[in-house]
């Protein structure tokens, strides 16, 4: 048995419970694994798009206690609104316990200003034509059955997995262009309010990116997603991480602290912590 790992802030985003494509098992796994003063839950938690009574499995609802496990040991939860969980964005703000529901979320943490949203509100198919948003999450969703399927075979045939969706997503000019503009719209905006710091998801490309250019710096981070990715940011002692479940996993804390790939920013000359929920 491994000693849990303290973090600052843990950010999760696009778990989209309730859909076949998500890893509730493995994210249920790294949310035992840490003990977060703060948890930052960004957006498409459940998938209210595609939910279907006959399919929650154990492990889904698993997941949902453990956040309700973390906010009873005094930690603070944060659940901010995406588009998959729009219905809640009915609630202004709405604060249950230790659990606190956000449409977005601004901080101070170590003396930088940093802003978390889900990102959908630069996603124009979500604005403009939303069915057609939910048409594309159901044949994503669908596309991710068949790429486990498929992967399923070639393991057992010892071949290597390959992601259908990392393929279209690079090889398709619209989908790079979308990414990308993306990024940079979440930059602008982040520049504009003043911002050190904007945290994202919605678009399950998991980043650490510091931008220096001429309308002013800020770093951008994106927690990915639990369908394809399976990674979170973590943030402790003036660090930004961009964790990765391994796809192996032992019960000593050495060797799965060695199984972490890990992007990581350091704040450069981090001043005294001062945070404040401004909403």
């Amino acid at each position: 048995m491994y000693m849990k790992k303290v973090l600052d802030i843990c950010v999760v985003s696009d778990i989209h419970l309730g859909t076949y494509g998500c890893h509730a098992e493995e994210l249920l796994s790294y949310l035992k694994s840490i003990e977060p003063s703060r948890l930052i839950l960004n957006g498409d938690i459940i998938d209210a798009w595609q939910f279907r009574k006959k399919y929650f499995p154990a492990a889904h609802w698993e997941v949902i206690e453990r956040i309700l496990e973390v906010a009873n040991t005094g930690a603070i939860v944060y659940y901010l609104t995406g588009n998959h969980d729009e219905m809640l964005r009915r609630f202004e703000t709405l604060d249950l316990g230790n659990i606190r529901l956000r449409h977005q979320l601004e901080l101070r943490i170590h003396n930088t200003a940093c802003w978390f949203f889900h990102g959908d509100v630069f996603d124009a198919s979500v604005l403009i034509s939303p069915w057609l948003a939910r048409l594309g999450g159901i044949g994503y969703d669908f596309l991710i059955r068949i790429n486990r399927w498929i992967n399923h075979w070639r393991q057992r045939f010892g071949l290597a997995k390959i992601s259908f969706s990392h393929r279209v997503k690079r090889s398709v000019k619209h989908a790079v262009k979308f990414i990308g503009d993306f990024e940079k719209q979440a930059i602008r905006m982040g520049i504009r309010k003043g911002m050190d710091v904007v945290v994202c998801g919605h678009i399950h490309q998991p980043s650490i990116e510091a931008y220096d250019g001429p309308e002013g710096k800020i770093l951008y981070l994106n927690a990915g997603d639990w369908i394809e990715n399976m990674t979170a940011l973590e943030y402790q002692g003036g660090h930004w991480t961009l964790f990765r479940y391994g796809a192996e996993r032992t019960d000593t804390l050495e060797a799965y602290l060695d199984d972490l790939e890990a992007d990581q920013y350091v704040f450069p000359e981090p001043g005294k912590r001062k945070e404040k929920d401004r909403l």
